[in-house]
């Protein structure tokens, strides 16, 4: 019971730090906290569209590895600029990421017209 007690009490305070942290990290860094978030929520939709039929799940992992390549090129841009992403970088991360969400989108209409993956897309491994 003590051990349990315990547990649950320490989830409560690693939950509140973490959310602490979240805060803190988004009010220093705006710009990095937007081209992330905007990244996650991109693979949020392209699992969604996955999960919902509207694309192969072969497109939502192309789509997602395009989302983590942006991640990784922010990580970089922060790494150095003393952990920090300039307007161009942030400019140039979203556009990147409007790229991806135009692909979806025209995934999403090529599936829903019955013409499979569009042209230049990989092969569906499975749905």
């Amino acid at each position: 019971m003590k051990t349990i007690l315990m547990t649950v009490i320490a989830a409560t305070v690693g939950l509140s730090i973490a959310h602490a942290d979240e805060k803190t990290f988004k009010q220093k860094h705006p710009r990095r906290a937007e081209v992330l978030g905007r990244a996650k929520n991109e693979k949020n939709k392209n699992n969604a569209a996955a999960a919902n039929g509207k694309i192969t799940n072969a497109q939502a992992k192309q789509l997602d590895r395009q989302d983590n390549r942006i991640m990784k090129q922010e990580q970089r841009q922060a790494a150095a600029n003393g952990g920090h992403i300039t307007k161009a970088e942030q400019a140039q991360d979203n556009r990147e990421e409007n790229h991806v969400n135009q692909e979806r989108r025209a995934d999403e209409k090529a599936d829903a017209a019955g013409g499979g993956a569009p042209a230049g897309a990989p092969p569906a491994g499975g749905n």
